[in-house]
């Protein structure tokens, strides 16, 4: 199987972790919600667990087209990724996949793990770019916007 997802994208989604995975209701609405346990699984899935998303559970039994977007909040660049989940809940595999997320320190019940094939990959890049802002300048803004938010 051809590698989908490069070592400078595994790196980048294993930093950030907090994806924005859209699903499909059963009455085509979508669904958003914010997941931060995303990782790059391997060359070609990413994965995220499930803590409390009975909606996102749901429309993946029903429809399994999923897009993941990860954005470093700072440089306002990231990726979308398009592909077609699975739901897990137990099995070898699960167990494989809950027991990285316990190495890594998860203490949360986790009910389900979503499992991605991952089809396709765009870049997502701020409409900032396309002004005079470079990348160090959009950050530093960022940067300074949440420092500031936080000393309230």
């Amino acid at each position: 199987m051809e590698t989908i997802i490069t070592d400078e994208i595994k790196e980048f989604v294993n930093e950030v972790k907090l994806g924005f995975v859209a699903t499909v209701c059963p009455d085509g609405t979508p669904n958003l919600s914010p997941k931060g346990t995303t990782i790059a699984w391997d060359d070609n899935h990413l994965t995220f667990a499930d803590i409390h998303s009975p909606g996102t559970i749901e429309n993946l039994r029903t429809n399994p087209v999923i897009e993941i977007n990860i954005v470093d909040i700072f440089t306002r660049k990231g990726f979308r990724f398009k592909g077609v989940g699975q739901v897990l809940s137990e099995g070898d595999f699960f167990e494989q996949i809950l027991a990285h997320y316990r190495n890594k320190g998860t203490k949360h019940p986790i009910k389900n793990i979503v499992l991605v094939q991952v089809e396709r990959i765009l870049p997502l890049i701020s409409p900032a770019y396309f002004t005079s802002l470079n990348e160090q300048e959009i950050k530093n803004y960022w940067m300074n916007y949440w420092n500031e938010k936080n000393k309230k």
